[in-house]
């Protein structure tokens, strides 16, 4: 197993997350600090922070899961690139 596969195979899982997250903030009264929602609340938050700070909630509805879950993508792209030309 090469280590792009490795990096690939985390950012489905990542992506997946990062969708399951925006799924379940759909179903109220979930207890979002116990486990294993703030597990998942944590391994994402850290990447849609970086998007929350830029776009705010429009009418309460918070659009940065949309534009983290579009750029992911290129971000696997690069590191995946980098990775290749770098012969690792």
């Amino acid at each position: 197993m090469n280590l792009a596969y490795i990096v690939n195979t985390l950012f489905t899982f990542f992506y997946i997350f990062i969708l399951l997250r925006v799924f379940l903030t759909w179903i109220p009264k979930l207890d979002w600090y116990s486990q294993p929602l703030k597990g998942l609340a944590a391994s994402t938050d850290w990447y849609l922070n970086l998007f929350r700070r830029f776009i705010p909630p429009i009418s309460g509805l918070d659009f940065s899961p949309v534009v983290a879950i579009l750029v992911l993508p290129f971000f696997q792209r690069i590191i995946l690139y980098l990775i290749q030309i770098l012969g690792i």
